[in-house]
């Protein structure tokens, strides 16, 4: 049965697309993978074997251009979405899965063309622009947000699960792109950690690495600083707290390893979706939201006397194991 997976851009769409790819692998499955020369998808992708064929087609996004520039973007993608649906007949697609983004939009469109079934996975507690519009031609449209779906994560999230009950180690986490202002903060309240000796683990991104590591080594601070490791969950599963940027895939991945966490909404996302995500959790009492202007020093203090316990037990049942499987088994039934 022929499965083709769309959808990328970000690492948030592309986890999505990695964990249903690996699912669909299990069950001997090789899903066909059609992304955008744009974005993070060839990083990805180009060299996986897990699929069958790739293709990356030059799509680009919509929302944030304007006049004319908007107008080359929507003929653009038309005229790809007759690429895709040629795609989608050449292989005899079956179903076609849509993790969102941009790159999503070709592919998505040939299937509605193509009156191929079409799967939607919306990540985010606000739902995106292009799933907006596609939502009423898919056959099913996943959401944990809005419908208690399983959040697809990886097992090893939820087998390294510990409860936190005090706080000997933090970690830093901005993603593989970084966080300035996470990183800022960090840098603000490392001295008042190593007083306290609470280890740091820090996550600095590419761009800001050496700073942030001449940063620790000029003041005598230890500090495990990294710029992106493919093994996260190594470095998570040390930490007793997070700060953290709240993407749905990051944010699922530390409430299944029970990691207390203070969310840090990117400021710019779309329709403020970061926000809404971490709101989800802190409603729950499983996670602290700040917005990043009001991210100052004195939430150390917050921090330092809370329940870890208590906010970690909160946890365990926001998200279910085998999210990936229960979307599988749908696209597949």
């Amino acid at each position: 049965m022929n499965i083709l997976i769309t959808g990328g851009g970000t690492g948030g769409h592309l986890k999505i697309a990695k964990v249903i790819k690996e699912e669909l692998n299990k069950k001997g499955i090789k899903p066909i993978y059609v992304g955008s020369t744009k974005g993070a998808d060839k990083e990805w992708f180009a060299q996986d074997e897990g699929f069958s064929e790739k293709y990356f087609l030059d799509s680009s996004g919509v929302v944030n251009k304007k006049g004319l520039g908007k107008i080359n973007s929507l003929s653009n993608i038309i005229k790809l979405s007759f690429e895709a649906k040629k795609i989608i007949k050449k292989h005899n697609v079956k179903a076609v899965f849509s993790v969102g983004g941009y790159s999503a939009a070709p592919a998505s469109f040939g299937a509605i063309f193509s009156n191929t079934p079409l799967f939607i996975h919306e990540q985010n507690a606000h739902i995106g622009s292009l799933n907006k519009i596609l939502k009423p031609f898919s056959k099913k449209f996943f959401n944990t947000f809005l419908y208690n779906d399983p959040y697809p994560v990886e097992d090893k999230f939820f087998e390294r699960a510990r409860i936190r009950k005090e706080l000997k180690t933090i970690i830093f986490l901005g993603g593989s792109q970084g966080a300035v202002a996470i990183n800022d903060f960090a840098i603000r309240i490392a001295p008042l950690l190593k007083q306290k000796n609470i280890k740091i683990i820090h996550q600095s991104g590419k761009r800001d690495f050496e700073r942030v590591k001449n940063f620790y080594e000029k003041n005598s601070i230890e500090a495990d600083v990294f710029d992106f490791d493919k093994n996260l969950i190594e470095k998570i599963e040390k930490a007793d707290f997070a700060i953290s940027r709240a993407g749905a895939s990051t944010l699922f991945e530390l409430a299944a390893n029970q990691i207390p966490t203070l969310f840090v909404p990117y400021p710019y996302a779309a329709g403020d979706h970061q926000y809404h995500n971490a709101k989800f959790l802190a409603d729950k009492n499983a996670a602290l939201v700040i917005r990043q202007n009001e991210l100052k020093i004195e939430i150390l203090d917050k921090i330092l006397n809370l329940n870890l316990e208590e906010m970690s037990k909160n946890l365990k049942n926001v998200n279910k194991k085998e999210g990936a499987k229960y979307i599988a088994d749908r696209i597949l039934i």
